[in-house]
């Protein structure tokens, strides 16, 4: 039997991260898991998660829905806004993109477009984790943690 499992709030973001990731990969079923990070690094969506504008939507819908999980009705703990908010500032700390790290000759990434392609990983291989910590395991297609 399938029991549904809550997901914790801290994953939310992980997860979609991994559905870019995955997008990005199915493009193109040659890239491997960090050209396709590669990829992902170069949409809108990126833009969007670098700058906190993903989680400021996302924190918009929570305050307009007074903090309530909208699957049980409960309040969200303060607590939890708090990591969440910890989570958006660390997100934008490493995913901080200044054009001049690229090599212009073939546009490859340098160190610090490194440290954001490792926490991209991270969170991409901390949903895998979870799926699998929680038999959700179907849902996995990049396959970092095989």
């Amino acid at each position: 039997m399938n029991i549904k499992v809550k997901k914790p709030y801290v994953i939310y973001m992980a997860e979609i991260i991994y559905s870019y990731v995955s997008i990005e990969k199915n493009k193109d079923p040659e890239l491997d898991v960090k050209q396709a990070i590669n990829k992902f690094m170069e949409t809108n969506e990126f833009i969007k998660l670098s700058t906190g504008a993903l989680h400021d939507e996302w924190f918009g819908e929570l305050k307009k829905n007074e903090y309530l999980d909208k699957d049980t009705g409960n309040k969200i703990p303060d607590e939890t806004i708090k990591l969440l908010e910890i989570q958006k500032d660390m997100t934008i700390k490493n995913l901080i993109k200044i054009p001049k790290l690229y090599e212009t000759e073939n546009n490859t990434l340098i160190e610090a477009s490194n440290r954001a392609q490792q926490f991209l990983w991270r969170m991409c291989e901390s949903y895998e984790l979870w799926c699998k910590e929680t038999g959700q395991s179907e849902q996995l297609l990049l396959g970092i943690t095989d």
